[in-house]
């Protein structure tokens, strides 16, 4: 029997909606298979992550004391002034008290008998630490050792057979990967918050030893501490630090590695304090112009601008040197190399493969270990008048500098830049008050000698150029411009 035209396409479009639902049935199947599931990892791991409450006690503060008889014409002041100061410290014997202060962090457990990880900055400063177990015990906390420069603190409670975290490997976490945080953000216990690996190995301007993993998961006051986890349920980071504008989440946090994490902890459980590796020279960043200058392919390495009297590289690295690897380990920028020294043990020699001149050589030598921050010799602003000898060279207005101001500046060398009158200093970014000390790895003593190391250089071509600014040496790029260089008449 034959089907009418109506049935034939009635019955197209029947197969062609089964289809179209099996279709979407399949892909909607698909799309939930490749989502991650983290119930199973929270359900498991969540009760070794604890919640950390820290109180400061007040601080005693002494009232003010004063003579307040200033005649007639100032007695209603002194009155008010007497009644003020007599109040704050009515009730406490001259003193008056400022309230507590709580905060509030994570943390999470590392052994059975009570060893507890967290940040640094949750519990600097707290008279008493309380950690709240799963459990909903509260413990007090003693705090085993703390590290400032790395945000990591190890804590101790009394309390036995703990729910214990794994340790994973951040070294091998991939970005795009899975990543899950358990934290107590804003007090709120053992909230869970997931997200991708957005990047490795970050520095941030005031961390100089942690290669921080950033990440997208949603981390707000009160995650600090907490543990961040890859899909196998190990703890690959601590959650330390957001960028914000607001003060919350905005898709940017940045967590600890493990890696450096352990090392850290290892440290402050044998010894409570954290032992690095110094090398004692101060570096910038190789600049795709300053590559260029040096005589590099391509940006990479720490750029040496300065080497520390007392330090351990004092007589083999030398102001102008790129270091390109580090004890068999590639530089890749200049923030690398000081998480490279940091992690590297003080005890026996490595080998530091640099570029010097031109020229690439391997030199040897031994790391002494960091002293702490006021151990530094912090760069200090200084003023100098320098002599009335004065020249223009390359478009800077130069002047002689004296002994006596190269002895307040503690340098050896250099000449003043007293104004700039060409575009050449100035496209370079020269300001007035900065010191030339090197020109193509050639000291500068005098304004003579720079003038002499200026004739050499090629119109268009870029040099590196190494100033004393503000307490402290950093390089520049210097593009050599058509320019005519003026000279001083004398009067008539």
């Amino acid at each position: 029997m034959m089907l009418s035209n109506k049935s034939i396409m009635i019955k197209k479009v029947l197969q062609s909606t089964v289809f179209l639902l099996l279709f979407f049935i399949f892909q909607s199947s698909a799309v939930s298979a490749e989502l991650p599931d983290f119930t199973k990892l929270v359900e498991v791991h969540s009760s070794a992550v604890v919640n950390i409450s820290t109180t400061k006690k007040p601080k005693m503060r002494k009232s003010f004391s004063h003579d307040f008889s200033g005649g007639d014409k100032n007695e209603m002041l002194d009155e008010l002034m007497r009644r003020f100061f007599d109040r704050r410290g009515e009730g406490s014997g001259g003193f008056s008290e400022e309230d507590e202060s709580h905060s509030l962090g994570s943390g999470f457990i590392v052994s059975k008998d009570g060893y507890v990880v967290t940040n640094h900055h949750v519990i600097a400063g707290a008279d008493e630490i309380i950690v709240k177990l799963s459990d909903r015990r509260e413990l007090v906390a003693k705090v085993i050792g703390s590290d400032k420069r790395s945000d990591v603190a190890l804590l101790k409670v009394d309390a036995d057979n703990l729910p214990v975290l794994e340790t994973g490997s951040s070294e091998a976490l991939k970005v795009g990967e899975w990543v899950v945080a358990i934290g107590s953000p804003f007090g709120f216990d053992h909230s869970v918050t997931a997200g991708i690996v957005s990047a490795k190995g970050r520095s941030l301007p005031t961390e100089n030893y942690v290669p921080f993993i950033q990440t997208d998961v949603a981390i707000n006051p009160g995650n600090s501490g907490g543990p961040l986890f890859n899909m196998k349920g190990q703890v690959v980071g601590i959650n330390s630090q957001i960028y914000s504008r607001t003060g919350g989440f905005m898709g940017v946090s940045f967590a600890i590695p493990v890696d450096v994490a352990k090392r850290v902890v290892e440290q402050l459980k044998n010894k409570g304090k954290v032992s690095r590796g110094w090398l004692g020279v101060y570096i910038q960043e190789v600049t795709r112009e300053l590559a260029l200058s040096f005589g590099l392919d391509k940006p990479h390495g720490a750029l040496v601008v300065e080497v520390m009297k007392e330090g351990p590289a004092k007589g083999i690295l030398k102001q102008g040197d790129i270091v390109l690897e580090f004890d068999g380990k590639f530089v890749k920028n200049a923030s690398a190399l000081p998480v490279l020294v940091g992690s590297t043990s003080i005890e026996e020699s490595i080998d530091i493969k640099i570029k010097r001149g031109g020229v690439t050589q391997t030199l040897s030598l031994k790391l002494a270990e960091l002293p702490s921050d006021d151990e530094i010799d912090k760069p200090v602003k200084k003023s100098i008048k320098p002599k009335k000898e004065e020249k223009v060279v390359l478009g800077m207005d130069l002047a002689k500098l004296d002994d006596a101001a190269k002895k307040s500046l503690d340098i050896e060398g250099g000449i003043l830049v007293k104004s700039i009158k060409g575009k050449t200093a100035r496209n370079a970014g020269i300001e007035r008050g900065d010191i030339l000390l090197m020109l193509k790895d050639e000291n500068i003593d005098s304004v003579e000698s720079f003038r002499i190391l200026s004739k050499d250089l090629v119109v268009g071509k870029t040099y590196a150029l190494l100033v004393f600014r503000e307490g402290s040496a950093r390089f520049l790029t210097l593009k050599i411009e058509e320019e005519k260089e003026t000279k001083k008449e004398p009067a008539k």
